[in-house]
């Protein structure tokens, strides 16, 4: 009995528990498969990734005060981000990857980059 490649049905040449005739088939066949939420996932991670490097340009120096506006100005999305850190005192700090910000009166935030201890 001869194996054909799941992806393009040529015949298989090599160990019998191949399933793809080449590296091409087996990446086509697995980009196909994870097509649908591929393209969700990578608009996710565009929006996380502009939001990380809008806090990493303001915040330069570790850790500053900001206002809402000059973060919408430049397009931050509030509600895209990767984790919370909720302090002892209750305080909610939101980061993008390593880059987070708190929110503060009157439409401040303090920008901070995320340090070693904080889980």
């Amino acid at each position: 009995m001869k194996n054909t490649c799941v992806e393009c049905g040529e015949e298989i040449k090599g160990r019998a528990d191949k399933k793809f005739c080449s590296d091409q088939c087996r990446s086509a066949f697995n980009n196909r498969l994870n097509s649908d939420a591929t393209n969700f996932i990578r608009n996710i991670n565009n929006i996380l990734r502009k939001n990380r490097r809008i806090l990493a340009e303001l915040n330069p120096d570790g850790k500053t005060k900001i206002h809402r506006d000059r973060l919408m100005e430049r397009g931050f999305k509030f509600s895209y981000f990767t984790n919370e850190f909720v302090t002892r005192t209750g305080n909610v700090y939101r980061f993008c990857y390593d880059q987070g910000y708190l929110a503060l009166d009157e439409g401040w935030f303090a920008l901070v980059v995320r340090q070693e201890y904080v889980e």
